[in-house]
């Protein structure tokens, strides 16, 4: 089989250039969220394929990148004849699920509630496009162990006050935080008339309206057998939500008329009305009825951060109180947000922003190919001794085009330059 030099499909090597911009998006984000209180940790890259496959991360899990057991643990599995049994390990599609693993191996040893930091690249075996990749980087915090919305409204400053730095560096000063409660989308549609059972269906229709609208989402509700007059009574809640402009959830869940609504409405308000009151003039924050989020785990605020005339959403999160007890057996109250980091890079390529060389005091000695064995060596050992005083150097060989060579050094950070020729 021959040799390719292109990447999998999916993945994307990067260049010099790339890795600068990319670390120091993620510098300004990992100070922000220090400035917070949150904690780095890491998490392997591989989980147990049970912890995947656990109905958690909704359409997600059908993008596992499994892997085969080992030796003859294999050869055992192809024996039986049963595939299920020839995966034990998967590739993890988000840093949720392993966080929950985590903590639940490791509580003991954390303080309570726990503020989480983790950034990691993660594997879904989707279908590319821009911004969209196989292999594919999050940045994630998360706080464990806190049942007040004092964690909603932190991850979402937290998290406004990281993309206001990073965006600002593409001159971007408006995106929007939408909010929903899960407990809301649930009620909407019991009382619209749909049965319990169809809830996780008609939410996943009603996550394309912004793609199909109204028309789209009431002809895809028909088609998997809603009743019209169901249907149209479940639309008509967002239509007057839409039409109202409220920014809170109180009008909407009034209409509802479900029980236990009020105190949902009331909390959702309130992460809202303190969030937007501690987050800059750029930052809007408002409820949007229609915001779904994909994922299986979430059990009651979820919220969504999309950029202004850029039509593409760039971070997301929720509470999922109930995931960490599937692990440890006893309920952990949990609420994360994630920044989607490859689109943040996405849009700051598009506005042409590069990440610039690191401000040092870098030597570079660039040595002629005559030069003999003793200049060479006593460059070496300059080199060495400017290490020794916390300096940066490199011995390179000069090449032919000593100017263009200079000019690609200086792109990397080098201020100074040795040369030494021959005699």
């Amino acid at each position: 089989m021959a040799f390719s030099k292109k990447p999998v499909k999916g993945m994307t090597d990067f260049l010099p250039a790339d890795m600068r911009l990319r670390e120091s998006v993620l510098a300004d984000i990992k100070r922000t969220y220090a400035q917070y209180g949150f904690a780095q940790i890491e998490t392997p890259m591989m989980e147990h394929i049970g912890n995947l496959t656990s109905k958690q991360g909704g359409d997600n899990e059908k993008l596992i990148f499994k892997v085969q057991k080992r030796g003859a643990a294999l050869a055992r599995a192809w024996e039986s004849g049963d595939r299920d049994e020839l995966v034990d390990n998967g590739l993890r599609y988000d840093l949720t699920v392993p966080l929950a693993r985590f903590y639940a191996n490791n509580k003991e040893q954390l303080p309570s509630p726990f503020r989480a930091l983790q950034v990691g690249p993660v594997w879904r075996a989707d279908q590319p496009a821009k911004g969209r990749f196989r292999q594919f980087t999050q940045c994630d915090i998360d706080v464990l162990g806190d049942a007040t919305n004092l964690a909603e409204i932190e991850l979402i400053t937290a998290t406004s006050d990281a993309l206001c730095r990073v965006l600002g560096r593409a001159g971007i000063q408006q995106f929007t935080v939408h909010v929903n409660d899960r407990r809301i989308l649930q009620a909407a549609a019991l009382r619209a008339g749909f049965a319990e059972e169809d809830l996780g269906g008609v939410l996943v229709t009603l996550d394309k309206l912004d793609k199909i609208g109204f028309d789209g989402v009431r002809a895809e509700l028909l088609e998997n057998g809603a009743d019209e007059a169901v249907a149209d009574a479940y639309l008509n809640l967002f239509r007057n939500e839409a039409a109202s402009g409220d920014t809170f959830s109180v009008g909407f869940c009034s209409a509802v008329d479900a029980e236990g609504l009020a105190d949902v409405a009331a909390n959702l308000d309130e992460i809202i009305r303190a969030a937007a009151s501690l987050t800059g003039e750029g930052v809007n924050i408002e409820f949007d009825p229609t915001l779904v989020r994909g994922m299986g785990y979430y059990t009651g605020p979820i919220f969504e951060v999309t950029v202004d005339n850029f039509g593409i959403s760039i971070a997301g999160g929720g509470r999922y109180d109930e995931m960490i007890g599937k692990f440890s057996g006893e309920d952990v109250c949990a609420c994360g947000f994630s920044i989607g980091f490859e689109r943040i890079i996405a849009v700051l390529r598009d506005a042409d922003v590069t990440g610039e060389a690191e401000a040092r005091e870098a030597t570079a000695f660039l040595i002629d190919a005559k030069a003999d064995q003793s200049r060479r060596l006593d460059a070496l050992r300059q080199a060495q001794d400017l290490r020794k005083q916390g300096k940066s150097a490199a011995v390179l060989p000069m090449r032919k085009n000593m100017k263009r060579q200079i000019q690609t050094l200086e792109g990397e950070g080098f201020t100074d330059f040795v040369k030494v020729y021959a005699d």
